[in-house]
């Protein structure tokens, strides 16, 4: 495929990158070949970002709440964070690990935790973001125009409302990501499997970005010290 070089995205605080962006020149050949190229990065990224964040936890330490660091997302990160994390938290550190702890990341199991979030933020169904791509490739034009549209809008009002954070990043997918590129061949389907990948792709993003409520905390495996 053509494609532009790797944009280096800086930015002028705490780790200085957003990585990098690639935008497509031309039009992939077919869905099919549009969606194998969509979900390839963000899958190669967690193959290397869940080993890494598994091994670092060890070397973590545990904090209780009370105790947490005032730099919340340099120095660690809460384990009801999200979904994934409590679960390959609670798979690394076992019955050491409470809802209420804090788990102060060692220098992988941060590299590692980056690398999940960075993984989310790739899967944003956006323009021309891998999960930009999945969505135009498994929906279609229309539906998945709508779907990044929303997730745009969405992206806004999060980093407006819950995480200012996130507005450096959602200005960058506005002006850079733009809208996919539709396939020569638009017409010919995903193959069952690859439309499952999809939706598997699209799961991990939620169990990404979505904390643990406090109701699920027993069926995760989690007991609250404090109750």
């Amino acid at each position: 495929m053509n494609v532009t070089p790797p944009f280096f995205i800086p930015v002028p605080f705490a780790l200085g990158t957003f990585g990098a962006f690639i935008q497509m020149r031309s039009p992939s050949e077919d869905r099919r070949a549009l969606f194998d190229v969509a979900v390839a990065g963000p899958l190669a990224g967690l193959v290397v970002a869940v080993p890494a964040l598994l091994i670092g936890l060890r070397s973590s330490v545990i904090l209780p709440a009370a105790a947490a660091p005032a730099d919340h997302i340099f120095g660690g990160t809460s384990v009801g964070s999200s979904f994934l994390f409590a679960l390959l938290a609670k798979l690394s550190l076992g019955p050491a690990l409470h809802l209420g702890n804090f788990v102060r990341l060692s220098p992988l199991g941060f590299a590692g935790w980056l690398g999940l979030f960075i993984t989310a933020l790739n899967l944003l169904p956006i323009g021309q973001l891998d999960g930009g791509h999945t969505a135009r490739a498994m929906f279609g034009q229309r539906i998945g125009s709508a779907i990044s549209s929303l997730a745009m809008w969405t992206l806004f009002l999060l980093a407006l409302f819950v995480w200012p954070g996130l507005m450096m990043w959602a200005i960058i997918v506005f002006f850079i990501a733009g809208r996919g590129t539709p396939p020569l061949n638009d017409v010919t389907p995903l193959t069952p499997g690859r439309r499952w990948l999809g939706y598997a792709t699209f799961a991990i993003l939620a169990l990404i970005l979505v904390p643990i409520p406090q109701t699920l905390w027993n069926a995760v495996g989690f007991h609250c010290p404090y109750l």
